[in-house]
């Protein structure tokens, strides 16, 4: 009996809870304690208006709730309102005001319902609503039903130009229409057209076109088959009124840029339309560069960024363009363009058709108009510096590093972007029987921008499809002092990155250069690593190769919206270095490879690819899912890929359900209690995910997920491994490690913080028979945390 107090306990609290939320109601007043919408069942799947459509056009929806009751609402209504301290503001803000009936709004709501059903096309729709104030105390239910009725559809599509001269251009573009005879009449499609048709004008030089020179015309038949014929009407532009008060309409100007100025050290409180005499102008290649004081940016650094010139046809999408390169420099903080209309000429420049294709037996007039573009750019602070102070402990040492960083936004008058960071560590060990208890660590990091590509390649200006394109110098040193080593790790990168107008980005490194070091190990400890690739790690390496990543995302251009999100990396070392080795030497005396310097070179291949999907079920649910596949093979001068190079399981962003580098390789019998330093690689990966996302509460999210995947070696040197850690096509789905958890989301904005506990269900590295958890133990659950989301 005593086991059951707090359930009873928990349902009391429960039950107060909801009394209390309507016992301060007024006599005759209710609490709307749900909304039923009703959709029309009579109607097709596919020509009905459901209810999630309709459910943002109700005025009154009731209260959040929590754990099914009215929890907001009950911490509104525990705050006084007769006292306006800090402890009463903050109940109201964490609450909800009680939503009480209001049958204005009812009305108004069905209104609404039944105005939404018309745009649609539905014209003889009807909405009816009951309210029932009697199945609960207090407590109002409302419940809306909709009949549709039959639809009303499109006949003939006309097209009424009072514009003759802008007809050509239109009609030109009538199979890209979203408006087609026998479609159900709809105003939100019929507005969506209208801005069609007004971006593909103002891609054309037509500046002041916009969607209210489009009118419709839909004249339906109410009683008969419900069609209609559907006329566009194209206006004339208004220039103004004659002295009787009539409108004065003419053709729309097609304008024309005549005049570019780009200011690069624009200041918002001073206007540049006054254009002072302190300003200095540089004219290069079609573009005014005026400086205010000193030429601090190269003009030509600027015109390559820039793809307008003089006598362009103004092109709304090349204005975009131009914004986004603009901004891409990293030099400026914001940017503006802006137009003026130049005086028109005295005798007026008529232009005839403008088009693919001309009708020359009734050619069409209209004026030409021109524009000055100004481009108005707000530099950053050219200098900046960052220090940074980080302390650290576990259970073996304590730890603290300083670093100072540098950055520099325009270097060379050409807005590179030059940085460079110092960093210094200091460890101590706890560990009394260290002989050594003490570790020191020194690094910097320098690294050189470009907005625009270097040689070999040709000026960015000659291929216009591309888009930010960037040219990185990186150097990094390394140096790190620990009780059992000492190594020294250098690199060298040189990057190219770009990417074109719509959702992908490219990079390739033609230069990537990593050397390690090894000048001191201690010979026990390497005795214990039993993990052959961990053993390597301590070894002096020099990896030198070219590598390259494709990735596309259309997230950021529809956010909200369903996205995918693919990811290809590619890289391969050592054959060049290879090449020169076999024509111009021999491998070292006794050894059946070749070395640089006292080091063997690495030589291999790795490619991986992602792929994910998310799909929007509601305004912030989601279900996103991910594919995941990797290898690598060493080849030439190498027997294995290098350690740094190898995959893994685990971690925030994969198999949750295990801490990084615990799981796998294959089904390889592993006992958690004996590793010391989790170190499971391989160099094949498969992975799979699945995670069901949804709101909680204000910035907190939630979701529940599944992975499946594991790592494995290939089979070109099956005898060096385990042959439970080779893949093999016949079983490879029975070594699949399975998990499932539950994770929280912090959603501040700019970050996303993430806490996931994912729960293993399926361990290929136990024994043959317990693969399969059935009973639930902590040490069969990880705690991973991670910032933004796993894919």
């Amino acid at each position: 009996m005593r086991r059951s107090y707090p359930v009873v306990a928990a349902a009391l609290c429960m039950l107060c809870t909801a009394c209390s939320v309507v016992r301060k109601l007024p006599e005759g007043s209710y609490l709307v304690q749900k909304v039923t919408i009703e959709d029309d069942r009579s109607v097709p799947k596919d020509e009905r208006i459901t209810a999630s459509e309709l459910d943002r056009y109700v005025w009154q929806s009731p209260n959040k709730r929590f754990l099914g009751i009215n929890f907001y609402a009950w911490v509104y209504n525990q705050a006084n309102p007769d006292k306006d301290n800090w402890w009463n503001r903050f109940k109201r803000k964490i609450g909800q005001k009680p939503v009480i009936y209001d049958p204005a709004l009812t009305l108004k709501s069905a209104e609404n319902l039944k105005a939404y059903m018309e745009s649609h096309g539905f014209f003889s729709s009807q909405v009816h609503y009951s309210v029932d104030t009697t199945s609960r105390r207090k407590r109002a239910i409302i419940t809306y039903r909709t009949e549709q009725g039959p639809p009303s559809r499109y006949g003939k599509i006309d097209y009424e130009f009072n514009d003759k001269f802008i007809g050509k251009i239109i009609l030109q573009d009538t199979a890209g229409t979203l408006v087609r005879p026998g479609d159900i009449f709809n105003s939100a499609t019929l507005d969506a057209e209208r801005e069609r048709i007004t971006r593909y004008l103002r891609d054309r030089g037509y500046y002041k076109f916009s969607v209210n020179n489009i009118s419709y015309r839909y004249p339906y038949d109410t009683v008969g088959n419900r069609i209609g014929d559907l006329t566009m009407v194209v206006k004339q532009y208004l220039t103004g009124y004659n002295d009787r008060g009539e409108p004065v309409m003419e053709n729309n100007k097609v304008y024309r840029i005549s005049e570019i100025n780009m200011l690069p050290g624009y200041d918002p409180t001073v206007s540049f339309t006054d254009r002072e005499t302190h300003y200095d102008t540089v004219a290069f290649r079609g573009l005014n560069v005026v400086y205010d004081g000193k030429h601090n940016v190269r003009p030509r650094v600027l015109r390559q960024a820039i793809p307008l010139y003089p006598n362009y046809l103004y092109n709304a999408e090349q204005i975009n363009r131009t914004y986004s390169n603009v901004m891409s420099l990293g030099y400026f903080k914001s940017a503006r363009i802006t137009f003026d209309e130049l005086p028109a000429p005295d005798s007026a420049n008529l232009v005839s058709y403008i088009g693919d294709a001309g009708d020359s037996l009734a050619t069409q007039y209209t004026q030409e108009g021109y524009l000055r573009c100004n481009i108005l750019g707000t530099p950053q602070l050219k200098q900046s510096y960052k220090i940074d102070l980080e302390g650290t402990t576990t259970a073996s040492f304590y730890g603290l590093k300083a670093s100072v960083g540098y950055q520099n936004r325009n270097l060379f008058r050409g807005m590179e972007s030059f940085d460079i960071s110092f960093s210094v560590g200091h460890e101590f060990m706890k560990s009394r029987d260290s002989g050594k208890r003490n570790a020191k660590e020194f690094g910097v990091t320098a690294g050189l921008v470009f907005p625009r590509f270097l040689l070999p390649f040709f000026p960015s200006r000659y291929r216009p499809s591309l888009v930010t394109p960037r040219t990185r110098l990186e150097l990094s040193f390394n140096y790190q002092d620990r009780p059992y080593y000492r190594r020294t790790l250098s690199s060298m990168t040189w990057t190219y990155t770009w990417s074109n107008e719509k959702y992908s980005s490219f990079a390739v490194r033609p230069i990537d250069l990593n050397l390690v070091d090894m000048s001191y190990i201690d010979q026990d400890f390497l005795d214990k690593l039993q993990n052959l690739y961990l053993r390597n790690s301590y070894t002096s390496q020099l990896i030198a190769g070219i590598s390259g990543s494709y990735t596309y995302n259309n997230q950021m251009k529809h956010p909200g919206r369903n996205a995918t999100l693919v990811r290809f990396n590619w890289e391969t070392a050592g054959n060049l270095l290879d090449g020169l080795e076999h024509l111009f030497s021999s491998p070292a005396r006794g050894k059946g490879y070749y070395e640089i310097f006292g080091i063997r070179y690495s030589q291999y291949f790795r490619v991986d690819l992602s792929a994910s999907r998310k799909i929007m079920l509601g305004e912030k649910t989601a279900l996103a899912g991910r594919l995941y596949g990797g290898c690598g093979l060493a080849y030439g001068n190498s027997v294995s890929i290098p350690f740094d190079r190898l995959f893994y399981c685990g971690g925030s962003n994969g198999m949750r359900g295990w801490i990084p580098r615990m799981l796998g390789p294959g089904s390889v019998p592993v006992d958690p209690d004996k590793v010391t330093y989790p170190a499971q690689l391989g160099d094949m990966k498969l992975e799979a995910n699945l995670e069901f996302r949804f709101p909680i509460w204000g910035i907190f999210y939630g979701a529940t997920f599944l992975d499946a995947g594991n790592i494995w070696f290939m089979g070109n040197n099956a005898e060096e491994y385990s042959p439970e850690a080779v893949f093999h096509f016949r079983n490879f789905y029975k070594q699949l490690g399975f998990n499932t958890g539950l994770g929280i989301r912090l959603d501040i904005k700019f970050a996303v913080l993430r806490l996931d506990w994912g729960i293993q269900l399926h361990n290929p590295n136990n024994p043959a028979g317990k693969r399969w958890i059935h009973n639930f133990r902590w040490r069969n659950t990880a705690l991973n945390f991670g910032v933004g989301y796993p894919f």
